[in-house]
Parts: C-alpha cells; sequence; structure tokens
C-alpha cells in the first residue's frame, strides 16, 4: 500500500495510466534499488521487489485479511468544517479493507499506477451521494464492487460545523452487486441519496464542479473549460450563493446598460444624419418657399378675375341702358310718322284676314262632314261583320251540342260499370301482419351486418397484427443480415460493450449534416486490422475507454455533441475527444527500417486502419505510433538495447512492455511494467453468434406461423362475410316481394274506397252534359234574336249615311264662294303694300335697333349677374377657409383696373414661376419640417437615455461596490495558496481575475512558470472554503500561459 505523506513534494517525470489489474515487475536480468520512501512516522522503508499492491493485497500468505490504516502527517492546524476526516473501505475495487486519515492541511496521495489512488477518489464520490457519470469510468455502481463480493462499503466522516453539529457527520454507503442499488445512512440512521447530497452541500462540496473535483476522466472536459466558465465554476466552489446572483445581476445591468448605449448612440447617429440633411436643403428649402409664395399670389390675382369683370360688367351696364333708351325713343317717334299711310295697308290685312279665317272655317266643317260620313260607313261596315260573327258563333254552338250529345251515352256506361263494382264483395288486407313480417326479416339483415362489420373489425385487426409481424420479421431478417456482415458484428459488439456508445453512434449516424466536419465513432466500428494474426497485440494496448471514444475534429462540434448526449439523451457512458490533428503531428521515434535489430517488425500504428482522425486520437491516447510490434518474445539483449534506446513501449506474442524511467532515483533508474497480451474481442473474425442468429430465427419461424394463423383466420372471416351478404340479398328479395304484395293490395282497396266518389264524378258530368245542351239552345236563340236586331239596325244607318252625303255636297259649294273672295283680297292688300314698302322699311330699320339695344342690355345685365354670384361664391369659401389675403385683394382693386391689366399681370408672374425650379415643393417642404420635428424629439430622447445611462452605471457601480471586493478577495486567497504551493516544487504561479468591460467576459486567469515540462496530478483534500479541490494541471492547458513573474 502507497504511503500518504505530507512534508515534501517531488516532481516526477512520470506518464499515468488508468487503474488495472496489471502487475509491475523489474527489469529482467537487473535489480534495482528504490530510494527509501518516507513511512507515517518520517522513517525510512524498504522497498520489496514483489508486485506492488497486486489484486489480493491485505492478505498474507495463508489467505488471512489485513486491515490497514493510513494516517496522514502531524498538524498543528485542526479541521474545518466539512473536511473529509476520515475515509474507510470494504471490498471496493481492489481494497478488501482499508482506512484513510487525512489531515487537515494538504493531503497528497502518492504511488505508481494501479496502487488505488483513483480508487479512492471514487470512493469519495459515491460515498458522498454522487454517482459514477462525474467519474467518466463505469457506467453502473455494481462495478466497484470487488470481484468476487457481493457488497462494497464506504464510510465517510466529516468535519463538524460546531453551530449546527454535536459531533462529525458519518455517511456510509453500502453498494449492492446484485441490483445495482446504493443505501446510504448518515450517523447510523437511514437516509437517501438527496438527504446526503443536501447534507454535503451545506458544506459547500460540489462533486459536479471541476473546480473542486477533478477525476484523471474528466481532465478533458476540464481542459475544455474556457477562463469564463473557470471564473463561475470557482465562484461556485468557493462564494456564498449571494456572489453568482450580484454577478448575473451585474451581467444584466451591463446588458441593459449596453442596449441603451446602442440605442443613444443609434438616435445620435439618426439625429447628426438629421441634422446634415436640415442644413444641406436649408437653401432649397427656402427657394421652395418663394416659389410657394408667387405660387400663392398668383392664385390670388386668378381668383380676382371675377371681382375685375364684375367692375368691368357694371361700366358696359350704364352705357347699354343709356343705348337702349335712345333707340325706344327714336322708334316711338317713327312709329307715329308713318302711322296713317300704313293703316289703309293694315285694314286690308285685316279683311284678307277674316276673309282667310272664314276659308279655314269652311274647311274645317267639310273635314268634319266627310269624317261624319266616314263613321256612319264604317258602323254599317261593322254591323255586316257581326251579323257574320253570330252566324259564325250559332254553327260552333250547333257543333258543340252534337259533341255533348255523344258523352251522354259514354257516361252512362261509365256510371253502370262503377255501381256493378261497388256492388261486389271487398278483399281483406291484414297491414300489421305484413309489417310484422317485414320488421323481421329487416331485423335479419341488420344482424346479419351487425356481424358482417365484427368480421370486418378483426379482419382489420388481423391485418394490423399481421403488418407488426411482417416489420418484426423485416427487422429480423436485417438484424439476421447484419449479424452475417462485418459491419454489423462490428456494431453488434459496440451495443453489447456500451449501449450508451451505440445509441450516441446511432444517433451520431442520422445527424451528420448537424455538424461542422465529420464526426468519427468509436475505433470498433471505424477501424480493423490489417492483419488478424496480431489482433490480440494490437487490442492490448488499447483500453476499453479508448475502444469506445468518439472523435470530433471541431471544438464546435465537442461542446455541441456534448450537450446533445448528456442533456437531451440523457446518455452517461460515453467517451469524446476532440482531436483537431492529424497523424502528421506523430511521428514514430525512429525510421521503421531500424526496428530489426530490437527485435520488432514495425510500429502498432502501422497494423491497424481507419478515418485519419480516429488513428490520430488513438495515437494522442495510446501512443500507437511510439510502441513496437513483435513476432517473438524479446530477448535480453534486445531487452537491453530497449531499455536505453527511444523505445519505451511494445508488444509482442504474448506480452506488453511498458519502460517507466524514474529521473528522482537517478538516471538508470527504471521499471518496466509487463502485461499479459489478452485474447482480441473486438476485431475478431469470429463466426456469426450462433445464439444470438438462432434467436433471431426463431423468432421469424415463430412470426411466420402467426402470419399463417392470421391468414387463416383472415379467410374464413371473409367465407363468412360472404355466406353473410348472399343471405341479406335473399332477405331483401323477400322483403321485396311482402312490400310489393302489400302494395298492390293497398292500392286495391284505395280503388275501391274511391268508387263512391268515382260514380258522383261521373253522374255529375251526366248532369253537366244534359245541362250544356238545354243552355246550347238557350244561346242559340239569342244569337238569333241579336241576328233580327242587326238587320234593323243596318237599315237604319243605310240613311244616316245617305243624310251625311248630301250635306257634304253642300258644305263643298260654300267652301268655292269663299274661295274666290280670299282671292280679290289678297289682290288688293299686295297693290297696297307696294305703295308703303319704304315707310315699312325704315320702320323695321328702327325697330331692329331697338331690339338689339334691348338684347345688348339684357345680355349685360344677365353676364354681370353670372359675374356676381361667381364672385360671391369665392368671397363665401374664402370666409369659411379665412382665405383673408383674397379678400384684402379684393378690397385694395382699383377703378382703372382692366381685365387686361390682370391678365398681364397673371402671365408676368407666371413667367416669375417659370424661371425657378420645379419639384416636390409641397413634399419637400413637408418632409423639411416634419424632420425638424423628429429633430426635436431626438434631442428628447437623447436626453432621456443619457439619464437612463446615468442611473444604469449608478446601479452597475453600487453591485459592483459590494461583489469585485469580495471576488478579488477569494481570487487573491486562492492565488497566494497556488502561488505557494507553486514555489515548492520549483516554480511560479499566479491566479487572477481578467476584468472586462462586460462582467460576462470576466474569467479566471491562472499564470504559470516552469522549469520544465512535467504532468502532476493532485488531490487536493482540504478544508473549506475548498471542501475536496482536485488540480490536474497538465502541459498545454489552455488556461496556463507560460509567464516570467
Amino acid at each position: 500500500m502507497p504511503s500518504a505523506v505530507t512534508p515534501q513534494r517531488r516532481s516526477r517525470d512520470d506518464s499515468y495510466d488508468s487503474d488495472g489489474d496489471a502487475s509491475q515487475y523489474s527489469e529482467p536480468g537487473q535489480s534495482i534499488s528504490k530510494k527509501a520512501r518516507l513511512s507515517l512516522d518520517g522513517d525510512a522503508a524498504s522497498t520489496s521487489q514483489s508486485p506492488i499492491l497486486p489484486n489480493g493485497y491485505g492478505s498474507n500468505g495463508n489467505g488471512t485479511v489485513h486491515h490497514e490504516t493510513l494516517r496522514a502527517g502531524r498538524s498543528k492546524s485542526n479541521h474545518r468544517p466539512g473536511s473529509i476526516v476520515r475515509v474507510k473501505l470494504a471490498n471496493f475495487v481492489t481494497y478488501t479493507a482499508v482506512e484513510f486519515l487525512p489531515g487537515p492541511s494538504l493531503n497528497m496521495v502518492i504511488g505508481p499506477n494501479g496502487t488505488g489512488k483513483s480508487t479512492l477518489v471514487c470512493a469519495i464520490c459515491l460515498g458522498l451521494g454522487w454517482g459514477p457519470q462525474h467519474l467518466g469510468r463505469a457506467k453502473d455502481v455494481s462495478e466497484f464492487v470487488k470481484h468476487g463480493e457481493q457488497e462494497a462499503i464506504i464510510e465517510i466522516e466529516l468535519a463538524a460545523d460546531p453551530k449546527r453539529h454535536r459531533r462529525n457527520p458519518v455517511i456510509k454507503c453500502n453498494i449492492k452487486r446484485e441490483n445495482n442499488k446504493c443505501t446510504y445512512s448518515i450517523d447510523d440512521k437511514p437516509s437517501n441519496k438527496k438527504t446526503v447530497i443536501e447534507l454535503c452541500k451545506s458544506f459547500t462540496i460540489q462533486i459536479d464542479n471541476l473546480c473542486q473535483f477533478l477525476p484523471q476522466d474528466k481532465v478533458v472536459e476540464f481542459a475544455a473549460m474556457t477562463p469564463v466558465e473557470l471564473l463561475r465554476s470557482t465562484q461556485r466552489a468557493v462564494a456564498p450563493q449571494e456572489m453568482l446572483d450580484m454577478h448575473d445581476e451585474l451581467k444584466e445591468h451591463r446588458q441593459k446598460q449596453k442596449n441603451i448605449q446602442a440605442k443613444a448612440q443609434a438616435d445620435q447617429d439618426a439625429l447628426n444624419n438629421l441634422e446634415n440633411r436640415q442644413r444641406m436643403q436649408a437653401d432649397d428649402v427656402q427657394r421652395m418657399r418663394d416659389r410657394e409664395a408667387i405660387k400663392e399670389h398668383l392664385r390670388l390675382l386668378e381668383a380676382s378675375r371675377p371681382f375685375v369683370a364684375y367692375k368691368v360688367a357694371r361700366k358696359g351696364y350704364a352705357g347699354a341702358k343709356k343705348w337702349k333708351k335712345r333707340t325706344a325713343d327714336e322708334l316711338a317717334k317713327v312709329t307715329r310718322e308713318v302711322e296713317p299711310s300704313l293703316k289703309a295697308a293694315n285694314d286690308k290685312k285685316t279683311y284678307h284676314g277674316q276673309i282667310e279665317a272664314a276659308l279655314n272655317g269652311r274647311r274645317k266643317v267639310i273635314q268634319d262632314a266627310e269624317k261624319t260620313a266616314d263613321n256612319i260607313n264604317r258602323k254599317l261596315e261593322t254591323l255586316y261583320g257581326t251579323k257574320g260573327e253570330l252566324e259564325a258563333e250559332k254553327e260552333a254552338e250547333i257543333n258543340a251540342g252534337k259533341e255533348c250529345r255523344k258523352d251522354i251515352p259514354r257516361l252512362q256506361g261509365a256510371i253502370a260499370s262503377l255501381k256493378k263494382r261497388i256492388d261486389e264483395e271487398q278483399p281483406d288486407l291484414d297491414i300489421s301482419g305484413y309489417n310484422e313480417r317485414i320488421r323481421g326479416k329487416q331485423r335479419a339483415v341488420d344482424e346479419a351486418g351487425q356481424k358482417i362489420s365484427e368480421l370486418k373489425r378483426k379482419q382489420q385487426d388481423l391485418q394490423s397484427r399481421g403488418r407488426d409481424r411482417n416489420e418484426n420479421i423485416a427487422q429480423a431478417r436485417q438484424k439476421l443480415q447484419n449479424l452475417e456482415s462485418q459491419a454489423g458484428q462490428q456494431e453488434a459488439k459496440l451495443q453489447s460493450a456500451s449501449r450508451d456508445t451505440y445509441q450516441a453512434w446511432e444517433w451520431i449516424k442520422n445527424h451528420q449534416d448537424q455538424f461542422e466536419k465529420t464526426v468519427y465513432g468509436p475505433p470498433i466500428v471505424e477501424c480493423s486490422v490489417t492483419e488478424l494474426r496480431y489482433v490480440d497485440q494490437i487490442e492490448t494496448l488499447l483500453q476499453r475507454s479508448q475502444l469506445l471514444t468518439i472523435t470530433c475534429q471541431t471544438k464546435n462540434d465537442f461542446k455541441k455533441l456534448g450537450n446533445i448526449l448528456h442533456d437531451t439523451l440523457r446518455l452517461a457512458e460515453i467517451n469524446m475527444q476532440h482531436m483537431p490533428g492529424t497523424l502528421a503531428d506523430f511521428p514514430p521515434p525512429i525510421e521503421r527500417d531500424q526496428l530489426d535489430r530490437y527485435g520488432l517488425i514495425g510500429w502498432a500504428l502501422d497494423y491497424i486502419t481507419g478515418p485519419e482522425p480516429v488513428m490520430a486520437m488513438l495515437c494522442a491516447s495510446s501512443r500507437l505510433e511510439r510502441t513496437g510490434l513483435g513476432d517473438r518474445d524479446t530477448t535480453t539483449e534486445q531487452f537491453e538495447l530497449l531499455q536505453n534506446g527511444p523505445i519505451e513501449n511494445w508488444v509482442t506474442k504474448r506480452s506488453s512492455y511498458k519502460i517507466v524511467r524514474r529521473r528522482e532515483y537517478g538516471p538508470n533508474a527504471t521499471s518496466t511494467n509487463v502485461r499479459e497480451v489478452r485474447r482480441a474481442q473486438i476485431w475478431t473474425n469470429q463466426p456469426v453468434d450462433i445464439r444470438a442468429k438462432r434467436d433471431l430465427q426463431e423468432n421469424i419461424e415463430g412470426w411466420s406461423g402467426e402470419l399463417k394463423e392470421f391468414q387463416a383466420e383472415a379467410e374464413a372471416a371473409q367465407a363468412e362475410i360472404v355466406t353473410l351478404r348472399t343471405t341479406i340479398l335473399e332477405i331483401q328479395e323477400e322483403v321485396n316481394n311482402l312490400q310489393g304484395e302489400k302494395a298492390a293490395k293497398q292500392k286495391m282497396i284505395t280503388e275501391l274506397r274511391a268508387l263512391p266518389t268515382k260514380l258522383a264524378q261521373q253522374e255529375e258530368r251526366l248532369a253537366a252534359a244534359h245541362q250544356s245542351i238545354s243552355e246550347m239552345r238557350q244561346r242559340i236563340q239569342q244569337i238569333r234574336e241579336k241576328q233580327n236586331q242587326i238587320s234593323r239596325e243596318r237599315a237604319e244607318v243605310a240613311l244616316d249615311y245617305v243624310a251625311a252625303v248630301e250635306a257634304l255636297q253642300a258644305r263643298h259649294a260654300e267652301l268655292y264662294e269663299a274661295e274666290i273672295m280670299s282671292i280679290e283680297a289678297a289682290s288688293d292688300l299686295a297693290a297696297l303694300e307696294e305703295k308703303s314698302a319704304s315707310v315699312k322699311e325704315m320702320l323695321d330699320s328702327k325697330r331692329k335697333e331697338s331690339e338689339q339695344a334691348i338684347q345688348d342690355f339684357d345680355r349685360l345685365v344677365a353676364t354681370a349677374k353670372k359675374i356676381w354670384k361667381t364672385a360671391t361664391e369665392i368671397i363665401a369659401r374664402a370666409q369659411e377657409s379665412g382665405d383673408t389675403a383674397l379678400s384684402e385683394l379684393v378690397r385694395n382693386i382699383s377703378d382703372d383696373q382692366t381685365s387686361e391689366n390682370l391678365e398681364e399681370e397673371i402671365e408676368s408672374e407666371k413667367a416669375r414661376l417659370e424661371l425657378m425650379h420645379e419639384g416636390n415643393d409641397r413634399g419637400v417642404i413637408k418632409e423639411f419640417e416634419a424632420r425638424e420635428k423628429r429633430i426635436e424629439n431626438l434631442q428628447t430622447n437623447l436626453e432621456s437615455l443619457r439619464v437612463e445611462l446615468e442611473q444604469a452605471g449608478e446601479r452597475i457601480q453600487g453591485v459592483r461596490e459590494r461583489w469585485e471586493p469580495e471576488l478579488d478577495r477569494l481570487v487573491g486567497l486562492i492565488s497566494r495558496s497556488f502561488g505557494e504551493n507553486m514555489r515548492e516544487i520549483g516554480c511560479a504561479g499566479e491566479v487572477g481575475v481578467g476584468k472586462e468591460e462586460d462582467f460576462e467576459n470576466w474569467s479566471i486567469r491562472i499564470l504559470v512558470k516552469f522549469r520544465y515540462v512535467f504532468s502532476l496530478l493532485l488531490f487536493l483534500l482540504c478544508p473549506s472554503p475548498f471542501a475536496l479541490v482536485p488540480l490536474q494541471l497538465p502541459p498545454g492547458h489552455p488556461c496556463i500561459r507560460t509567464h516570467t513573474l
């Protein structure tokens, strides 16, 4: 068992490997004397050449079990609350029984590979209530039970908090292999996992925080953490919750401040832009406003046209009125002078007019007489036509009577037939009997239909079950085919090795498009051995975790895939590695042609093939490019050459060798780890798994038999459906026959019941026929009487027509006499008019002049009224719109203003307007004014944002004054402790806070300076605020920068 020591630390240039069952042997043919190690009391202890802590550690030669207690060196300080005081293990991994008693200060567990250092870390993790997923090793807790045992016990004693506990709380964890369960107790009282974790968290123990607890299998995740993530994890580990809350509050306030600053900057930029545009458009806007003024003046001038025209019209009205009066006076004077000479002609004209009127009267009398004669003639013709119509009507009545006499015998025969049928016996009809028989048939049809529906549902269920069985058969056949193919066998082996990794690989294959570069699966499925005779040696060089490692080529893909597999898919046993390099980054230590002198035939990398990123990952983790491969055992001479040569790892047919050089013990201090080559399980050409194949074949046969049974049941159901459908058709035919028979009898009874009504109808028709013959005779007698009356009226009208013709002849004679008198009067009138033509011409001239003056006067009056109406409307609209400029212009119109002067002024303004730039003046001016308002609004907003910025700055400053000093203090404590530890190993180190403007980017900065490159793993079991703090500083860690202090 390695000693637990505290007095001194030593730098070691040693590589570390995962815990395993491999034994450590001394070099063949050479005895090595190791330096004495310090015992618990500081005395030197000798080192044996026997294997160090094999699987049977703790038992002597006769099988007696020993319990060993490892106590830390003495310390003056006391354990702080939450520190680990004691760890006791039983049947845990390689330990049979052991007890650790850590000191209150820094505790270092030092020992060769495979001696149980990591086992102690696993015990602390599981014993404090956290699961194996935080270790990155086994998936099930039962795997931590020692081989051959059924139960493992972890007992951890924590330093008590005097304020809460009277004595140290003791947490006990029992791990059962049988059901893979853990049971907990606190101070020998049964408890549960949640209570244990809450107790640990009350001591600020955070196993899930890599800054507190860092197993070696989680170093990759720790190395991937950014300085920003380190700061948050550090605060979780060492600071109270209010520090995290203040940090989050600062982030939120800073984000709001950035948003306000961005908005203020955007508003300021917009304001500057608007002000520049205002300055650039000021002159153009002034010119546009001048143009608008000209347009406004032009509008007023054009609007004043009716007012100027009205003034001009008023002046014309006065002149026209005087001219009208003068022409009227002159016409009256001329009329008085020519009146005697015109009187005779006028009298003759009057006489001639009277003669013409009498002539027109006589012509009208003749026309009236002619109309009277024509009317009498038309009346006479009408009487002749009426007589013919009456004769045709009489013939029609006679013919109708003949037809009616023919219907009487037919109606009498029909009446006799109906009376005979009424006297016959009526048939019986049982309606309810027919309905009951039909309903019975219908019920049988419904029952058959329900049976068919049940059979169809059964068929559908059989079809669904058949589809399920077909899918099962197809999947089983695909699995059977996969078992028989190499890729399928490898995926089956991956599933058997790790179900979580298998599920992850299945998901990756279906979602490769979500990544920046190709993500490669585990070497189990991606790689293969080129020569199967070396497969045992190759698999011996690789650990299980390496064979299950998924390779990502970019850091973003590594983070994204990790979040998906752990957080979304909830997969625990997942190994991932980010490998941006290529095989060129892993050169061999010597050329291949030099290997023969060492008894080696090549490098292990030469006998395995696969994608280059996966091969590079295997080189980085297992150093395949530096591991030789031999087909024979190593001789003593070859071993000596290898021991002093550049090759540290090689594998032969039966053994695997690893040389460990310990410089702290001198230049010749070396040891060799030898492991037996195990039989390959992954890249083998083994036959198909017969049991799995047999299970699949039996499943296929069973499902095929079920399909046949389903088919037989479906066919039987279909035959029954056909039989039921035939039965339904037969029953429906019987129902149709019953319904037809029932309908025929119902029709017969209905007809018999209607016979009395039909008889009454026929008798009514017979009576109507006799009545029609009687009425026809009466109508014929009336027609004969009308014919006699028309003959008398025709004789009277003929006499009236003779008298009208004689009166018309007398009127024509009077017309001839009046026409002769009219001709004589017209001759006399023509002679008189010829004598007074000159006088009449002068009078007509004066009359026309007077009429023209009146027309001119009326036209001027109408024009003036129209103009005045237009002017009053313009004034009214101006008053409604508040256009005082137009009213002012109208009041200032001078009496001398004419329409011609006004038009000249309008044309002048139009010419000025055309000389100025034409454009969208109104839109530009509106835009200019709107922009002015926006500038005012932006200035107001900027002032408000300045106030908000000041308030945000004050809030940030208030929180920062409370948070930053406390953070600097805590990080300062960490830095002093880190610096002291680094100085003890001859190096320099400092931890600081990286402060940025954005609080989201604040980070932990680690500055170190090494004497030489080394890898050191420290598990710190120290008091609060670091309840359990592991620290690993591998070379090239992204958080480590070489810096001169």
